[in-house]
């Protein structure tokens, strides 16, 4: 199938590793203008020399705080410069920390707030109205499974994220007449830092090995295994297409078939 977005702009935050970067390898084979940012500038340089290499297309990259306002519009007037309009987003960052709902602490609360719901609100209010007035856009959201069925040790991404995509939502609808679609991508039980992390706090309270968890993990999962990033970031790549210009305002599990409901 034919994506026919080359030589579009893509913007991937936070893609120095893990599904950001897949996904932004993904864009970059299928011949897209990629501009990535990340907050570490030695992994992120790592990233785009890889794609760099991988690909053959050349990679716009800026070391920022994704969950810093201010970064936000001078970051997309240095990729304009560079590169010319965003005409893809996708909306990445790191994840609310673990714990119960009575564990968390208010500066837990505050924190996510900032990191995971307004992240995404942010971000896509800066790309929305210019996609709007060139009457094409992409935008897709990595959240987590845990808007669909929440997850019992991490109370505050199961409410920052379905935050993330009441926004996406309501954005959805709006932009729609103008060619833009709004998506939301929920990753299962993807290896990655994240899910290692996860895995090894488990592991403390269990007190039993990270490798067990894994084992525990991949046995829930119809499949049999826990997914790839790279496995992931099909789905995304192909929201951000021209033939999926019919699917906006979806919320969809990328997670082998591990979520139990039927909407």
């Amino acid at each position: 199938m034919d994506f026919a977005i080359r030589d579009r702009v893509a913007v991937v935050l936070a893609a120095s590793k893990g599904m950001g970067f897949a996904v932004a390898s993904g864009l970059a084979r299928e011949g897209c203008r990629v501009a990535m940012c990340a907050r570490r500038k030695p992994d992120l340089e790592r990233a785009a020399r890889v794609i760099e290499d991988d690909t053959g297309r050349p990679v716009f990259r800026r070391a920022l705080d994704v969950t810093k306002r201010a970064s936000i519009r001078p970051f997309l007037a240095a990729v304009e410069r560079e590169a010319g309009p965003p005409d893809i987003l996708i909306v990445n960052s790191g994840g609310p920390p673990p714990g119960t709902a009575l564990e968390v602490r208010d500066r837990d609360v505050d924190g996510s707030v900032r990191s995971t719901l307004l992240v995404a609100v942010d971000w896509m209010r800066a790309v929305a109205p210019g996609m709007i007035r060139r009457k094409w856009g992409r935008i897709v959201a990595i959240e987590s499974t845990s808007i669909k069925a929440p997850i019992d040790t991490l109370a505050l991404s199961n409410t920052m994220r379905a935050g993330v995509a009441g926004f996406a939502k309501s954005l959805a609808r709006e932009v729609a007449p103008h060619g833009v679609t709004v998506n939301v991508l929920c990753p299962g039980m993807i290896r990655t830092d994240r899910l290692k992390a996860l895995a090894e706090g488990r592991a403390k309270k269990a007190r039993t090995t990270v490798e067990e968890i894994f084992r525990r993990m991949a046995a829930e999962i119809p499949v049999g295994r826990i997914g790839t990033p790279e496995e992931f970031a099909a789905a995304a790549v192909f929201l951000a297409s021209v033939p999926a210009r019919y699917i906006t305002g979806t919320v969809i599990q990328v997670d082998g078939g591990a979520y139990r409901g039927l909407l």
